[in-house]
């Protein structure tokens, strides 16, 4: 029943990804969502960040941030960081993971999506046909409607954790 929200990979970090691992897999485009994700909600980017986007750079990948935040909030955490973005994307409607790929260039077989959120991040990149990276949130203070759908999630991930067990 809850199979469709499972992630493909469930990480305690977006840090603890191993990218290069990913290049040598063929994965060209890394998604990325930016709050709890990168940053504490609403935090500017900070030198982890940047040192990870140089770091991608560095490895040879193209990148692109897709937010459901508004621009200003998007323009602001991008600013050091300077990829491309997507603000007001609307997750987890699919129609923005598809424009990140077409604006790296890769498709669903060479990108990666990561995020914290099971119902917006992990389920829109599903629902888009891409490879996908859950990662535990940065930081406990969230908005109200994320709050709430964190309860959900856990029951999702009791599941999901009871399945990579077996």
């Amino acid at each position: 029943m809850f199979e469709r929200f499972f992630p493909d990979v469930y990480m305690e970090s977006t840090y603890a990804v191993p990218f290069e691992k990913l290049y040598e897999e063929g994965i060209r485009g890394v998604i990325f969502d930016i709050d709890n994700t990168l940053v504490p909600h609403g935090a500017p980017a900070d030198e982890r960040a940047e040192d990870l986007f140089a770091r991608l750079k560095g490895i040879g990948f193209s990148t692109c941030l897709i937010s459901n935040n508004q621009e200003p909030r998007v323009k602001m955490f991008n600013q050091n960081i300077g990829t491309d973005y997507i603000y007001n994307a609307h997750k987890p409607s699919t129609k923005n993971y598809v424009k990140a790929m077409e604006i790296m260039g890769t498709d669903r077989t060479n990108t990666v999506f990561i995020g914290d959120q099971l119902f917006t991040d992990v389920w829109g990149a599903k629902r888009a046909g891409i490879r996908n990276i859950l990662v535990k949130p940065l930081h406990p203070k969230e908005e109200i409607q994320i709050v709430l759908k964190r309860y959900l999630e856990k029951v999702v991930l009791h599941f999901y954790e009871k399945k990579m067990r077996r």
